[in-house]
Formats: structure tokens, C-alpha cells, sequence
């Protein structure tokens, strides 16, 4: 087995590729979940974003899981890489209502989630929306304000609902945020809290181009910006179509099983203060489910949960003090679990 998601080439769809270790490789039986109009769609939207975040096929392969998966995504890596421009350009991709948050030491929760103003004409209280109110919230340099504002984030996330002042008010759907962070070494940064981070449905670093695409990146940005260009390539109603066609891809019981066991050794493992919690598990079978079905298939195997466990697990685990010293990184440990943690056999988990 291989934890790497991306296409081969020549084999399969472009993003996801057909990781089936068995012989029930290809599409799933017809008539059961709509692959082919999702892969439309998201084709469309992959497309779109690399005219923008240039030689990052990975990093836009996650974006995408994260979005069928109903889930936000943290994009951390050191500034000028592209983080807001991967956010933006995925918001553009989407005809739906989009907001910016820019996060500073100054900004306060109720600039997040809005305010109650008395009106005198009427002599009542008026909530006033703030900028969460949207399908897609783009959060700028999330970890330079303080831990209290980004605790306002933390209803929206997890129950897509803001209670201010005792009222309670739902948020639209699909509801995503996109947030960017520099590494917490940086200058005038905070780390995130835990809570904050649980609820993040996947974590990508972008990293530095290659000398090829940086030169491509070059000559295309040189005379246009293509940020400005985008046009939408689907709407709000057409993404929550295909996140119902995620919801019904088949996950088999064995499967089941496997992932908790790999979330559940995450907790016993002496490298680190906290594990996983029970929501990653959620959410990790949620993210196999948004890469099965970038793969074609109605079904999910093995390989869809390891394509996916470093970017959903990672960014929850907490190391030792030791485990830092010695320089060792929480996706690494993801990975050696992957490699302990005994794959189901039979049907790979396809339907049966």
C-alpha cells in the first residue's frame, strides 16, 4: 500500500488516481453514486485553482477533499508561498457568497461573528452579521490574533451556528473556512489552540515551487495577475450536490474498524502528549470518502484512508518535549503507524 493520493499518469482520473488493491479497480457499479458529474465539477474547480497556485496538484488535491468532506482547511507554510492565493482562488472558483477575515493582535470576536446595535428608531437590538456569514470564509494569518478571537471561530466550525447575545442564528451552507497561518516561530504569531486546531478537517504546507514551475509561475504572473481572471466554475447549490454524493459513498465495516485502530494507537504512542481525538476519526472517514470519490469509485479502500490520514491526523497530534528535541514531526508518526497498523484484507472494502 501507498499513501500517496495523486493520479498516475495514464491511470484514473487526474486527482485521486484508483488506489484498489484488488481486482475491482475502476468504477463503481452505475446507478449507486454519481462519480461522473462530480468528476466534471471538480476537474472545473482543480483547473481553476492551478492557473493560480502553479506546479501544486497535491496541495490542490487536499483543498478539494476537504471541501466534499464539509470541512475547513489550514493552510500553514512561511509567507509568499501562496497560502491566501490557494484560499482566494478556491473561494473565486465557487459562485457563492465569500468573506476575508484579516486576522490581527487587535481584532476582536465580535468582529467575527457580529453585533447586536441597539436602534433607537425602534428602541430593540439589531444583530448585525459579521463576515462569517458566508459559504466561504477566507481567515488571513489566523494565528496573529489572540487565542480569545480565534475562539469565536469555534461554534462556526463545528455546528455552523453563531450565538451572540443568548440568539442563536444558523449559517449558510456548504460553510467552509479556509484559514492561513505562519509557522509559530514566526514573529507575532500564537499557536492555535487545540480546539482550534481539532476542528480543522485537514492541515496542507504548500512549500516551495520547483525551479520549473517557479520559472512557469514567472512568465504567466509577469504580464497578469490570473487571481483577477478566475470566473466561477460552479455554484453553491452544485458543490452541496456533490457533497450528498460524497455522503453516499460506501464505507465497508472492516474499514470502519481501521480507521479507529489507527486513530486509537495514536493515543498510546510515548512521543506524544495528546492522540487524535474522537472527532478526527469522523472526519478522517469523511476525507476517505471525499478522496474515494475523487478516485471513481463508490466505495472506499485502504488506500483512500492513507491517502488522507497525514493531513487530517498531523496537525491534532501534540509531541513530547523529547519527541522535539530528537526533531521528530507528528506526520512522521502518522506515517509509521500506517506502515504497523494491519490493512483490511478480502475486498479492500469495496461494496460486497
Amino acid at each position: 500500500m501507498t499513501g500517496d493520493g495523486a493520479a498516475q499518469a495514464g491511470a484514473g482520473p487526474r486527482y485521486g488516481g484508483d488506489h484498489g488493491s484488488n481486482g475491482d479497480r475502476g468504477r463503481a457499479q452505475p446507478g449507486t453514486v454519481d462519480v461522473d458529474a462530480l468528476h466534471s465539477t471538480i476537474q472545473r474547480i482543480a483547473a481553476n485553482v492551478e492557473q493560480v497556485l502553479v506546479g501544486k496538484p497535491e496541495v490542490v488535491r487536499i483543498a478539494l477533499v476537504t471541501l466534499l468532506a464539509e470541512g475547513h482547511l489550514l493552510v500553514e507554510d512561511v509567507p509568499g508561498v501562496g497560502k491566501t492565493s490557494l484560499a482566494k482562488a478556491l473561494a473565486r472558483s465557487i459562485d457563492c457568497t465569500v468573506s476575508r477575515i484579516q486576522f490581527t493582535p487587535d481584532l476582536l470576536p465580535s468582529d467575527i461573528t457580529g453585533v447586536s446595535i441597539f436602534n433607537r428608531q425602534r428602541e430593540s437590538f439589531e444583530f448585525r452579521a459579521g463576515p462569517v456569514f458566508a459559504n466561504i470564509v477566507v481567515g488571513d494569518e489566523i494565528n496573529r490574533a489572540s487565542p480569545k478571537t480565534q475562539s469565536a471561530l469555534l461554534e462556526c466550525m463545528e455546528e455552523n451556528q453563531v450565538t451572540v447575545d443568548g440568539e442563536t442564528y444558523p449559517l449558510r451552507s456548504p460553510f467552509m473556512v479556509i484559514a492561513t497561518q505562519n509557522p509559530i516561530e514566526m514573529e507575532g504569531t500564537y499557536a492555535l489552540p487545540e480546539a482550534q486546531r481539532d476542528r480543522f478537517t485537514a492541515r496542507v504546507s504548500i512549500g516551495y515551487p520547483d525551479a520549473q514551475a517557479e520559472l512557469a509561475m514567472v512568465d504567466e504572473h509577469a504580464g497578469h495577475e490570473p487571481l483577477r481572471e478566475l470566473r466561477p466554475v460552479t455554484d453553491s447549490a452544485q458543490v452541496q450536490s456533490l457533497v450528498q454524493t460524497v455522503r453516499a459513498v460506501h464505507v465497508s465495516t472492516e474499514l470502519r474498524r481501521y480507521v479507529v485502530e489507527l486513530v486509537t494507537a495514536t493515543r498510546h504512542l510515548p512521543e506524544l502528549r495528546l492522540g487524535a481525538s474522537p472527532r478526527s476519526t469522523l472526519q478522517l472517514v469523511r476525507a476517505a470518502r471525499a478522496q474515494a470519490a475523487l478516485s471513481g469509485r463508490d466505495f472506499v479502500v485502504p488506500d483512500d484512508v492513507q491517502a488522507v490520514a497525514v493531513p487530517v491526523l498531523a496537525h491534532r497530534l501534540v509531541l513530547t518535549s523529547e519527541a522535539r528535541a530528537t526533531r521528530r514531526s507528528a506526520s512522521d508518526l502518522v506515517r509509521q503507524l500506517l506502515t504497523r497498523i494491519s490493512v483490511p484484507r478480502g475486498d479492500g472494502g469495496g461494496r460486497r
